[in-house]
């Protein structure tokens, strides 16, 4: 099921196969680990995906773009946490963006942007200008992410996720859901 994620270009958005390729010609040990699964692209979302083939909810991390502004200017952040949890937007994000007020991103504004598949959005390969906010329990251990298309998913070690260029680890980005 799991290949090595550059052997399946198809299986992943532009933007991920550029940052993949990017990152594997300095540290191609680092992206051999980088594994994608091809997926039924209606079982994307988290839940079922994780029911269906019968993956540990724990390893599968969610990626979701947050933004606020601050004197004219917008702050965008890509916001990676363990599904078992939820971005802490309102205290951690808000405060990390400097700003008054932060909220989720629309999705067509998300996917245009991202240059992503709604539901398959990913930390890897999110423009440059993003802070890339990954909590601490995704930093380590296991992690299924977006691909940037709803038919896949990538599976990589955290410890190999936050080598990313630009990747801040924070620790209670993710607050338990109630």
């Amino acid at each position: 099921m799991w290949v090595p994620a550059l052997d399946r270009p198809d299986l992943l958005a532009e933007p991920v196969r550029a940052a993949l390729a990017a990152r594997a010609a300095t540290e191609p040990d680092a992206v051999a680990e980088v594994r994608v699964a091809e997926i039924d692209p209606d079982l994307a979302d988290t839940l079922a995906m994780t029911e269906a083939y019968r993956l540990p909810l724990g390893a599968s991390a969610n990626c979701v773009l947050v933004a606020g502004r601050r004197d004219g200017e917008e702050r965008v952040a890509a916001c990676v946490v363990r599904a078992s949890t939820r971005a802490d937007v309102n205290s951690t994000v808000r405060r990390m963006l400097d700003v008054r007020k932060a909220s989720f991103w629309p999705t067509e504004r998300a996917v245009e942007a991202s240059g992503m598949e709604y539901g398959a959005i990913t930390p890897i390969g999110v423009p440059a200008s993003w802070r890339l906010l990954v909590d601490a329990r995704v930093a380590v251990g296991p992690a299924i992410v977006g691909s940037g298309v709803r038919g896949s998913k990538l599976l990589l070690p955290g410890e190999v996720l936050v080598g990313f260029p630009g990747v801040e680890v924070v620790e209670g980005l993710g607050v338990p859901t109630a």
